[in-house]
């Protein structure tokens, strides 16, 4: 097949869907497959890149930003001259869907519904009949979680052809390795430092918790806001701001933890790629209760805890509970392990994904 994904950044942008994208262009291209990313350039021209033989990524010149996305005329040029078996389109990224639109010879729509739009409420009073119709157009849709469908009130009407494959990375690559103990237990937070994050709540929580340290690997708008509440608060000692960390070094980083947690707080933290990523390396999780992919990936008393979302109080106690049983923290840790192996290992997601890809087609 050759298949045309869409969205609006690719690395080196790095965040959950951009790896995601990348994971499944160059998994696809492995497996035979021809495939084209079409993506907006971070920059005023458009480029070309092939980077693998099969593998074409399509930089469409960046106009304007606007929202947190990114705006391209030029993209919906370039997909009309782009001829692919399947348009598979990330979502929500609303100027994909026009591209979508624009291929030739209406292909076969798949649709990976990574979230829905939270904050932008304007925009999606103006987008939502573009979103109705983008959906309705879908031969497939494919959420990361049971939980989303059930709770998106955009998936829920679309439910019969919703596919659950969850999001997978390469779990050998983050093995546990010989993790040893830190004499102080160390929290790790691995993501963007973005509004959604909680990580305001999770420092109000360390405030309430002695014997433990937080270490935060990422950057982001937040992140001087953080840094002032840190300083505020009194734990500058505590808390140590990595910033962002080369991708192959992050292994490393969760084999120095010992408790991974995910404080976000918003339904914009749709799935947690990070949570797998701690899973597999062995680490006890603490995340929250959004009714989204968290709760699926992180399962409370089995290789993790949960806890409601806002609550520092609920983390708190989360946090001494996991800093006072390290029999329970490793046993945790062993289950996550087999819970990654088992269920989000990459290959089990192209497999899936390649079966959704021939069930949308006539």
């Amino acid at each position: 097949m050759h298949i045309l994904h869409i969205y609006k950044d690719y690395p080196p942008v790095f965040g959950g869907i951009e790896r995601y994208v990348r994971d499944l262009a160059e998994g696809l291209v492995a497996r035979g497959h021809r495939v084209t990313v079409l993506i907006t350039n971070t920059r005023r021209c458009t480029s070309i890149e092939r980077p693998l033989p099969g593998l074409m990524i399509v930089r469409a010149a960046r106009m304007a930003h606007l929202a947190s996305t990114p705006l391209s005329p030029a993209m919906i040029a370039l997909a009309r001259g782009i001829h692919a078996d399947v348009v598979h389109l990330q979502f929500p990224y609303p100027p994909g869907d026009l591209a979508a639109m624009a291929a030739p010879g209406s292909p076969p729509l798949v649709i990976s519904y990574h979230s829905d739009i939270v904050r932008q409420k304007t925009l999606l009073r103006l987008y939502r009949p573009l979103l109705a119709l983008t959906l309705r157009r879908a031969a497939r849709i494919i959420a990361s979680s049971p939980g989303y469908i059930t709770s998106s009130p955009f998936l829920r009407a679309h439910a019969a052809k919703c596919e659950v494959v969850p999001i997978g990375i390469d779990v050998t690559r983050f093995s546990p390795g010989d993790r040893r103990a830190n004499a102080v237990p160390r929290l790790l937070f691995v993501g963007r430092l973005r509004y959604y994050k909680g990580l305001h709540i999770l420092i109000e929580a360390l405030r309430m918790v002695e014997g433990v340290e937080l270490w935060i690997a990422g950057n982001g708008p937040e992140r001087a806001r953080l840094e002032r509440q840190v300083a505020g608060a009194g734990l500058n000692q505590r808390v140590r701001f990595l910033g962002d960390v080369a991708d192959e070094d992050l292994p490393a980083i969760y084999r120095h933890a010992d408790i991974f947690v995910l404080p976000s707080h918003l339904r914009a933290e749709a799935f947690g790629i990070v949570l797998v990523e701690a899973l597999a390396s062995g680490l006890p999780c603490i995340s929250t209760a959004l009714g989204t992919g968290t709760d699926f990936v992180n399962m409370h008393e089995e290789t993790g805890l949960v806890v409601p979302p806002g609550d520092a109080a609920a983390l708190a106690d989360a946090i001494r509970r996991l800093r006072d049983d390290p029999a329970l923290r490793a046993k945790y840790g062993e289950a996550g392990v087999h819970r990654a192996r088992a269920l989000f290992s990459r290959e089990r997601m192209l497999d899936a994904v390649e079966r959704v890809y021939y069930w949308a087609l006539p």
